[in-house]
């Protein structure tokens, strides 16, 4: 590790030290406030549902600590031109939207200049499922990954790499750190052949074996994952984190508890702020 990454890290420890949030290390005041639109849906798996309650907790929380301003909407008509001209960032908590129209307003607000952040089932399609790969536009080219190919199982912390230490969402982080659990995808297309693509963060090969099981196909033992990436084409950022490990087979009670949280991992933390922030400076 060089001096300078020594120096970040150190920095990462001493924030971690005086607050559990670790807000210290994106200190700085946005340079202009900024207004958040947050989509949720909480209709898809408990552990998606138990992330986007989790998320309407921590990003309230942000907006105060920060100064921007967060709304948050379950309804999808409000993807239109009209009520997003109003905001500079629009996040995709747990779901993407299905509409004709609102897609066309997603895709028209992201092309004149609009900020995005999406978290996990936000870039999830499968076909055949009931969130099928029918947005070419979406996932072959904003985000680049295509469809869905699998995950781990079960949701399990990671130690995840950084592949670019000059970007303003990481270039404050360490060269490593361990994630939240999270059960993690991988995608149908290598976004390491996309000049488009800037990957962010991957899975580091320390974490293998990763998953639990029982399945065999759920426990990876190598290969290369990324899991956070932007695409050079629009203001955008997408992280695979976002499912809570839950308590499916009620070991506990059976109130389908949720096991572990997205948010509260210090680093981790610091990360989804750079990225809003950065997310939220002024349209070119």
């Amino acid at each position: 590790m060089n001096a300078a990454k020594m120096l970040r890290a150190a920095a990462v420890v001493y924030c971690c030290a005086a607050s559990t949030s670790c807000h210290r290390i994106a200190n700085r005041a946005p340079a202009r406030a900024f207004a958040v639109l947050a989509f949720h849906e909480e209709t898809h798996d408990l552990a998606h549902v138990s992330f986007a309650r989790e998320a309407e907790r921590w990003f309230p929380a942000m907006a105060a600590r920060y100064g921007f301003r967060l709304d948050t909407t379950s309804n999808w008509d409000d993807l239109n031109a009209a009520r997003l001209a109003g905001y500079q960032v629009v996040v995709f908590l747990d779901r993407r939207p299905e509409g004709a129209a609102q897609r066309a307003a997603f895709e028209s607000y992201m092309k004149h200049g609009g900020a995005w952040m999406g978290f996990h089932f936000a870039g999830f399609a499968l076909t055949p499922s009931e969130v099928p790969a029918d947005w070419p536009w979406y996932h072959d080219e904003f985000l680049g990954s295509g469809s869905y190919a699998s995950n781990t199982w079960r949701p399990t912390s990671a130690v995840l790499r950084v592949e670019d230490s000059t970007h303003p969402i990481t270039r404050a982080l360490p060269d490593t750190f361990t994630s939240s659990p999270n059960e993690w995808y991988r995608w149908e297309r290598d976004l390491r052949k996309n000049p488009d693509v800037d990957i962010l963060l991957s899975v580091d090969s320390t974490s293998f074996p990763l998953g639990t099981g029982p399945k065999p196909h759920e426990i990876w033992h190598s290969g290369y994952y990324p899991v956070a990436w932007t695409n050079r084409k629009y203001r955008m950022v997408y992280f695979n984190m976002g499912h809570n490990d839950m308590d499916y087979e009620h070991r506990y009670d059976t109130t389908n508890r949720t096991l572990s949280h997205t948010f509260g991992n210090p680093i981790q933390d610091s990360l989804i702020v750079h990225a809003l922030l950065w997310l939220g400076k002024s349209r070119p």
